[in-house]
């Protein structure tokens, strides 16, 4: 059985006029209840090493936490943190230090939610997150269309039959199951992607390329998004100015204002049953800045999926 590690993060404090998300979450469900959206951390980045990456993104679901914690809910809003109340943050999967194996437990925790359309957030974790995330679908028999938002197209070969940070997607699209409908990238950078990368894509799905990335352009990437949807964040989609802490800084990625609009319309969108939000890499932040946005988009997730009905 799979062993979820409650999560450790000191509570902040403030008045009782003053409520964050830290004493927020899940405040609303009783004992056993089952909560309307949960939030998972996988703490793992064994694939950014053996994809060569910059390893200590394993960091990032206890980084994303301590600033998500701090965060208010939105004054305009009541909705909103009624539906935080009713928002269980679960824990990390505990690592046993086989990959294979504790992606195989991501999808075995995230699987129930899926089948009973329940919100699911997963906190990463480098990109070999997505695979885990994507076998829930597996295990709930349920065909997904993937949306990636991402400088780099995440379709190498494995290594071998050792997948890593950048073969997450091949490996869905390819899996036995056939339960990947199509996969799709937004926000690729053409000085990051190979020729033969790019026409796998095409071939599976669709490429949006950074420059193609407006706000309207996000809206119809929703709108047409099928049911369900997993959706990914690498957050090295976003200029390294802006997220310098991440496994591969990216020159020239989104602005923060269209990142965020893209988490929005994410949660907003009634197709997408699910997200996970990866590649933080707590070790090479500065100030904490990249955690903040983590965060930060995970707060946007979550607002738009509260105006759901």
């Amino acid at each position: 059985m799979t062993r979820i590690i409650p999560p450790d993060v000191t509570q902040p404090a403030t008045a009782p006029n003053d409520p964050r998300l830290g004493r927020i979450l899940g405040r609303s469900l009783a004992a056993g209840e089952e909560p309307d959206a949960v939030i998972l951390g996988f703490p793992c980045d064994e694939g950014i090493r053996r994809n060569g990456g910059r390893v200590g993104a394993a960091g990032g679901p206890s980084a994303i936490r301590a600033a998500l914690y701090q965060l208010a809910p939105d004054a305009r809003s009541e909705r909103f943190e009624h539906r935080l109340g009713r928002t269980r943050d679960l824990g990390d999967i505990e690592m046993s230090g086989v990959m294979e194996s504790d992606q195989q437990h991501l999808g075995e925790v995230v699987a129930p939610y899926i089948r009973t359309g329940r919100f699911v957030v997963v906190l990463g974790g480098g990109h070999e997150t997505s695979y885990g995330h994507f076998l829930g679908y597996v295990l709930a028999q349920r065909r997904v269309e993937i949306l990636n938002w991402d400088a780099h197209p995440d379709v190498r070969d494995p290594a071998g039959d050792r997948g890593h940070s950048g073969s997450p997607f091949r490996q869905a699209v390819e899996h036995g199951s056939n339960a990947c409908r199509r996969y799709s990238v937004a926000g690729l950078q053409p000085h990051l992607a190979a020729r033969e990368h790019v026409a796998y894509v095409e071939r599976h799905g669709r490429v949006i390329w950074r420059d193609d990335v407006t706000l309207e352009r996000i809206a119809q990437l929703y709108r047409s998004a099928d049911d369900p949807t997993m959706a990914s964040f690498d957050l090295d989609t976003v200029n390294e100015a802006e997220a310098p802490g991440v496994s591969a800084p990216n020159s020239g990625g989104l602005t923060s204002d269209l990142w965020i609009e893209a988490a929005y319309q994410a949660g907003r969108s009634a197709g997408v049953a699910s997200v996970d939000v990866v590649e933080l890499n707590p070790v090479f932040d500065r100030d904490g800045q990249t955690a903040r946005l983590a965060a930060v988009t995970v707060w946007w997730l979550l607002r738009g999926w509260s105006e759901r009905r």
